[in-house]
Formats: C-alpha cells, structure tokens, sequence
C-alpha cells in the first residue's frame, strides 16, 4: 500500500454535488495517510475534522498531533498528511468547505491494517503415548488473521488443523515432534511459531542377534532398543548380571543401543545372553546367543540362534578329532 493514495475526486465548477464523497482509505499500520479534498475558486474556507476535532483549518494547524501535517492548500486541493498511522488512528475524517451560499462536507473512513502476531501460544510439551493433546495458537492483526496448525515431519501433508485450537486424540509416537503455528492476513509475511511434543513410551527391541566367535578372537553382541525417554540397558548370562568392567569384557550404552565385547573369547564365554531395555515406562528384553565358529569349512556348521546345552562342549571335541584324524589318513595313502 502505497502512502500517496488520492482520495478525493476532482469536480467540475457548479457541480451540485461539490464536494464529493471520498473512497476509503487503507494503509498499514506505520505508513502515512495521505487524504485529499478537491476543491475550487468557489471555496472560501476549508477545514479537515477528525470525528468532532479540527486538525486544520485552511492553513492553521489545531491539533497538536505532530504526525498530522498540511500537505496542500491550493484552488484545486486541500490535502494533509498522518505519518506512522497506528489503529488509534482508524475512523472517519470530514473534509468541510464554505462557499458562498452554504457549507458542505464530504468524508472518508481510514482504515489500518495490521500484521499478523502470535500473542499466545502452547508451550512445548510431554505425554505419555495413548494420552490426548491440545494446543492453542492466539493471534491478534487487523483484519483478523487466519490460523492453521501443521506438523512438522517428512509423512505429514498440507494442514491438520485451521484453527486456534489443536486437538489430538490418542497420540501415537509417529505424531511426535514440532507443530508449526502460522498466523496471516495478507497484510504480511505469514508469522509462525512452534510446539515440540515429545511422546512417550516403553522400549522396543528392534535388533538383537546371536554371533559366531571363534575361540582367542573378539566377539561382539549388539542390542538396539526405541524408546523415550531412552532406555536403560542391562546385561545378563543365564540368570546372572555382567557388570561394567568385569574382566574380559566392555558394557558400552548409548541412546538407541548397547554393545556387549568380548576381548577374547573363551569357552566359558559361549551360551545364552539377554538384554534387557526398560524405562519407566515398562521393559523388554531379547535372548541372544554367542556360540563358537570355527573357520574350516569341514566343520558342521551352527547358525545364529543354535542352542548350546551341555553337550555342546563334547560336540566341539569330537569334531577337532574328525578333523585332525582325515589329513593323517591321506597322508599314510601317499606312502
């Protein structure tokens, strides 16, 4: 909105309806108004009225806003000028003329607009997963802007809620996140804020697997849990707890996962281990197993998850002798 806007109509001499009534004017708040009365060599007087208060009269200035200036006092025109408009500003304004025969006055209506602001909004917030949500979003402008609610996230499209107020029934963990207020009137730019909404829930084992480890070499068992806030990790062989820096091996825990390390493996190593992730949300927790994987490919092999029992030590004895007992028995065909 440009501040030079003529608001008044140029008329011609003996025109009955001199002077004629003036568009509206619209200008943003912190612009200047400029407002125009035509006028011709008929006039004798001219004054410009806010609502019943005087700001000029011909070139004498009433009021004592300094915003309001005199632009024009010619044959033509009689014009003045508000700088930095603000809404207090907004309303009718009479330009008032005197002729010959009587006075007449014409008037026109300033109207302000007013960027959009967010003077209100949800703080960010933290809910159990299955628990409802509700935002809000105020925003004062003139005229009234419009709200709209959108998360923020790859899956979400276009808006989820155009109003002040956001409600969600039932959160799930894929609703977490930001949510993103945008306020607009056309006046400008749209303004936005946002909401981060954590949502809560027990962990979930997502990765647990069983590894091969040959016997004087490194092994490694690796868990990976989600959960918020994140979970806590524990270790265990059969019923007993492995604590941090117990020898030979490394408890190492992270956000989303923990790393069990063997440094060398033994046979007392090889059996049953289980994570367990929990939170205060609840706890889960996976079985894995390290058994023994031997590098020759004449050895009957023991995929991830075999179960070792007791035997599984006189297995492994028995094979070596296999193996040792067929180079020999080639060897004794040679001679």
């Amino acid at each position: 909105m440009t501040d030079n806007v003529r608001l008044g109509v140029p008329v011609r001499s003996g025109d009955a309806t001199f002077p004629k009534a003036m568009d509206n004017v619209t200008v943003r708040q912190g612009e200047s108004a400029t407002l125009r009365c035509s006028v011709d060599n008929r006039v004798t007087r001219v004054a410009w009225l806010n609502r019943s208060s005087i700001l000029y009269a011909g070139n004498d200035k009433w009021c004592l806003d300094p915003r309001v200036v005199l632009l024009a006092n010619t044959k033509t025109q009689y014009s003045i000028q508000i700088h930095d408009v603000d809404v207090y500003d907004e309303g009718p304004y009479t330009c008032s003329v005197q002729t010959d025969n009587h006075p007449k006055t014409s008037r026109v209506h300033l109207i302000v607009q007013v960027s959009p602001k967010i003077t209100e909004i949800s703080s960010d917030i933290s809910i159990n997963e299955g628990g409802n949500v509700s935002l809000t979003c105020i925003a004062t402008g003139r005229p009234d802007p419009t709200i709209t609610w959108r998360h923020i996230s790859p899956k979400a499209v276009g808006f989820i809620s155009e109003d002040e107020y956001l409600e969600i029934t039932g959160i799930t963990r894929e609703q977490s996140g930001e949510y993103e207020c945008s306020a607009s009137n056309d006046v400008a730019a749209p303004v936005v804020q946002r909401v981060k909404v954590t949502v809560n829930y027990p962990p979930y084992i997502s990765d647990a697997k069983s590894t091969g480890v040959p016997v004087g070499q490194k092994g490694i068992l690796m868990c990976e849990a989600s959960a918020v806030p994140s979970a806590d990790f524990q270790w265990y062989k059969d019923d007993k707890r492995l604590a941090e820096g117990q020898k030979g091996l490394k408890v190492e825990n992270k956000a989303f996962f923990s790393r069990l390390t063997f440094f060398n493996v033994s046979e007392q190593d090889y059996g049953n281990y289980t994570c367990v992730a929990s939170n205060q949300l609840g706890n889960t927790n996976a079985s894995m197993i390290l058994y023994e994987e031997t590098t020759t490919a004449l050895t009957p092999w023991k995929g991830p998850g075999a179960v070792h029992d007791g035997n599984s030590g006189a297995w492994r004895r028995s094979s070596c002798a296999w193996l040792l007992a067929l180079p020999l028995a080639q060897l004794a065909r040679q001679f």
